[in-house]
């Protein structure tokens, strides 16, 4: 049996090449069991949710491990958001506490996380809702300011001399706000589960909005994880000692699943990476993978096609021998992409799981297994287990062999969505109304 608490560990990566660290998963509990205990003194209970607004650090998955542990839902909102979509989703949640960074770099770009947060409870509080709590990370004085950049100057919350050129003003509630590392400096790091039922809450997740008002994607608990934890070990093959990597931001459903909680159910190691594929050079990717001997590597077409456009000398540099399985997500991949990704950055060796799956399937459901599935570049090829999806035309009858239609799925699978938050009937309608007994993607012609 694997000691999971010291063998496996998050790596994370932050933006800065000379940010990084390493977590156990032994430390991984203790920190979750103490920000639950934070939360707990918050006043969060059983069924109340926490929206999440922050970068890609390591609080953001021990704050949804937290919420997760006494019971609560948590709602991460991607942290490229306005403040008008933060407070449209932090309204429709009716969240408690509100969870951010004093602000965050991004490439070169600095990021005023708190200001947009103020911005946008001020929005929520003038539509009837308050938010009881905002617990803030000092993210900025920890990390290296990109050369050649310089924040607000001034003074610090806290009124220190700001001195580092990561530091900004903060406008502050002391009724309201508190610091992060303050909170946890006393929390007690044993913090016994609240247990709960198969079909309770796990978390909200809003869709982008691009047809309309966003769609809060509720995932319970027992089902959701199931469905993770097995498409994560068959999609990506993970053994012991393998090092995976997903460069999905967890504000989306990708990041969920396959950077938190499939990884973690399986007792990986894995890479949570903050920075973006072009900062400080084009080649941070290559260079990721080399240093973590990165076995698995899950990424976007978008990025693909972004990098093929610097040539293969950047990628000749560094050694990807490590690596075993080739992951593309988000989005179809054009057969030259496909191609490249397979000779140059796989070596002709590494199998390419094309996954299609939705914010609201939970997890993969259409994908090739490595080593088991014929691989076909732009293909995601065949359904995960216990997947049954259909090609009906507009008149709901199942098309035979090729053709172009919709595509549906027959019967339920343990990971897809249960409702939408706070609108049963607008789940049923979006989903289930065009072709009665199927489930619609809403994707196909």
């Amino acid at each position: 049996m694997i000691n999971y608490s010291t063998r496996s560990n998050l790596l994370t990566e932050g933006n800065d090449i000379e940010d990084y660290s390493r977590l156990t998963y032994r430390k991984l509990l203790e920190e979750t069991c103490k920000f639950a205990n934070v939360l707990k003194s918050k006043g969060v209970q059983k069924g109340d949710r926490v929206a999440i607004y922050m970068p890609m650090i390591l609080e953001l998955p021990i704050a949804m491990l937290a919420c997760t542990r006494i019971g609560a839902v948590h709602s991460v909102i991607f942290a490229g958001y306005s403040s008008d979509s933060l407070a449209e989703r932090v309204l429709d949640s009716k969240a408690k506490v509100l969870l951010t960074t004093d602000g965050a770099w991004r490439g070169s770009k600095l990021l005023h996380l708190k200001a947009i947060c103020d911005q946008a409870m001020d929005k929520v509080k003038s539509h009837g809702h308050n938010v009881e709590s905002c617990i803030v990370i000092s993210h900025l004085r920890r990390v290296t300011c990109p050369p050649g950049n310089t924040s607000d100057g001034g003074k610090t919350k806290n009124g220190t001399s700001n001195g580092s050129s990561s530091e900004v003003n903060l406008s502050w509630d002391d009724d309201r706000d508190c610091w992060w590392h303050e909170e946890m400096e006393d929390a007690d790091s044993s913090c016994y589960p609240v247990w709960v039922a198969a079909e309770d809450p796990l978390f909200i997740l809003y869709t982008s909005g691009s047809t309309g008002k966003p769609k809060g994607v509720l995932h319970t608990t027992a089902g959701y994880l199931i469905y993770a934890a097995t498409t994560f070990k068959y999609v990506f093959d993970y053994k012991p000692n393998d090092v995976y990597w997903c460069t999905a931001d967890i504000g989306w459903i990708t990041g969920h699943t396959y950077v938190v909680y499939g990884p973690l159910a399986n007792g990986a190691t894995s890479v949570l990476f903050e920075g973006t594929p072009f900062y400080p050079q084009n080649d941070r990717y290559w260079s990721v993978i080399d240093k973590y001997k990165v076995s698995q590597f899950y990424t976007a077409p978008t990025a693909i096609r972004s990098l093929m456009k610097f040539g293969d000398d950047l990628v000749k540099k560094y050694n990807l021998d490590s690596l075993k399985v080739l992951g593309s997500v988000g989005e179809p991949i054009n057969s030259e992409a496909w191609l490249w990704f397979y000779y140059l950055i796989g070596h002709g060796k590494c199998s390419i799981v094309d996954t299609f799956w939705q914010t609201e399937t939970g997890g993969h459901v259409v994908t090739p297994l490595p080593g088991a599935t014929p691989m076909k570049p732009g293909s995601a090829s065949f359904p995960f287990f216990g997947v049954l999806p259909e090609l009906l035309d507009e008149d709901g009858k199942i098309i035979e062999g090729e053709g172009e239609g919709y595509l549906v799925f027959r019967q339920p699978w343990p990971g897809m969505m249960r409702s939408l938050y706070g609108n049963h009937e607008r789940f049923q309608t979006t989903y289930f109304d065009k072709f009665n007994g199927f489930y619609c993607t809403g994707d196909g012609k």
